[in-house]
């Protein structure tokens, strides 16, 4: 059973066209990396290699993302956004993990 990663229309649409630009067969990559003001951070990063073996494939609307198994761990259940305001945008995660994060969002710690 496939561990469940909600990517949101507007996060499919906004990868979708970032994709589009890439070169062919480029995926977005998500992934979970120690460090940051809280613990762990988030990074996202264009990749063109083939997906290993420990990899999870999420495809929505032209949107292809990419996810290890150890980061999957830490974003199971979670909802990948693109949020537009007046003054930024950005993709944003929401994980239910988390127990805090930082001021930016970008990273977070787990009970």
């Amino acid at each position: 059973m496939q561990t469940q990663f909600n990517i949101t229309d507007n996060a499919a649409k906004r990868i979708a066209h970032l994709l589009g630009t890439e070169p062919g067969g480029s995926v977005l990559r998500v992934s979970v990396l120690g460090g940051g003001c809280s613990g762990f951070q988030y990074h996202y990063d264009f990749d063109q290699k083939p997906p290993q073996a420990d990899d999870t494939i999420f495809d929505k609307e032209g949107a292809r993302i990419v996810i290890d198994e150890t980061s999957l761990e830490l974003l199971k259940d979670c909802t990948f956004d693109y949020v537009e305001t007046l003054g930024s945008a950005a993709f944003e995660i929401k994980n239910p993990q988390a127990t805090a994060k930082c001021g930016c969002g970008n990273s977070f710690s787990v009970a």
